[in-house]
């Protein structure tokens, strides 16, 4: 005699709970799986920096670590850490800083 004949069956409710309850779990955790691969996928890379418009003119030997657009001034930081501040318009640039 086995075990599983004398186990009455659940009720229909119960196993439709059941159910939803496995459902639950299962889509929980390819909801978790899929957020995390859009992290890793999403995060893996560095953002690119933005396109320095033509008319802003690098200091000899100099290339851009950083880009800042402000309403009215383009900052630059240089891989070396100097910050370089220029006008809307471009050119050349209006203030130069050091960072130690």
């Amino acid at each position: 005699m086995s075990s599983d004949d004398d186990t009455p069956k659940l009720p229909a409710d119960l196993r439709f709970l059941k159910l939803l309850v496995t459902t639950l779990a299962a889509v929980m955790i390819v909801g978790l799986l899929a957020i995390i691969g859009l992290l890793v996928t999403r995060l893996g890379a560095p953002a690119p920096l933005p396109a320095l418009p033509a008319s802003v003119i690098l200091p000899q030997g100099a290339q851009a670590a950083a880009v800042t657009f402000a309403r009215t001034w383009l900052v630059v930081v240089t891989e070396d850490g100097t910050v370089l501040l220029y006008a809307p318009s471009g050119g050349a640039p209006v203030s130069t800083l050091s960072l130690p």
